[in-house]
């Protein structure tokens, strides 16, 4: 489904009666309603980083559920859409942290390049319906993807804003990796300690000192 070894490491559930007909009703759903992302985008974030070369995981909630907005990454929107408030935010402190100027676009795909894995906790939406996905089923294979990775030997860092990305910490047993927590960047909860969490500066310090490269954020 994948193309690379994710679809090795998650073949227990690929395999799994409950997770294909949960599948096939998601796709069914695409055929009577307008769900976001588009049906080739479900998987990108996995396409693009692989579980080898995962660094760095960034947990959201579900896909923007707005027109042309979700392509499969967390906080990230196709090229030619309006950045949205949480990520406006992520970039300000992208700037004030590292002193890196926002990308005049929120395409966050040169970010999953580098290994970071962009990944929501719910991989799919209803047109204009925030949550609609969320205890479908889509936390059967989220929730397992943030437990493999926590077996890898290699240390990761997972980044997990606002509440309901930490809840994912308790999968996270591993003393190899580092977890980095702060209030949520959407503009109701950034000023209250998003900002100055210094998050991008504190993964590069941690990458660097286990001897790994640091991302090019």
């Amino acid at each position: 489904m994948i193309g690379n070894d994710w679809d090795e490491v998650l073949k227990v559930i690929w395999d799994s009666p409950g997770f294909k007909k949960f599948y096939q009703n998601i796709l069914a759903l695409y055929k009577t309603k307008t769900i976001f992302p588009p049906q080739d985008y479900i998987f990108n974030a996995l396409k693009l980083t692989s579980f080898k070369d995962t660094k760095v995981v960034i947990v959201g909630q579900d896909p923007y559920h707005g027109v042309g907005e979700a392509h499969g990454l967390s906080f990230s929107v196709q090229k030619g859409i309006k950045i949205p408030p949480s990520l406006q935010n992520i970039y300000k402190e992208l700037e004030a942290d590292l002193g890196i100027a926002p990308k005049k676009d929120g395409d966050l795909t040169c970010w999953a390049q580098e290994g970071v894995l962009l990944l929501n906790a719910v991989l799919t939406v209803e047109k204009d319906k925030a949550a609609s996905h969320r205890n479908l089923g889509w936390e059967i294979l989220t929730d397992y993807i943030i437990k493999v990775l926590n077996t890898k030997e290699e240390p990761v860092v997972f980044i997990l804003w606002g509440n309901f990305a930490k809840e994912k910490a308790r999968f996270i047993t591993n003393p190899h990796h580092f977890i980095i927590t702060s209030p949520h960047p959407s503009p109701f909860s950034a000023s209250s300690g998003f900002f100055g969490s210094k998050p991008f500066s504190k993964t590069n310090e941690f990458l660097k000192k286990n001897g790994l490269k640091e991302i090019n954020w």
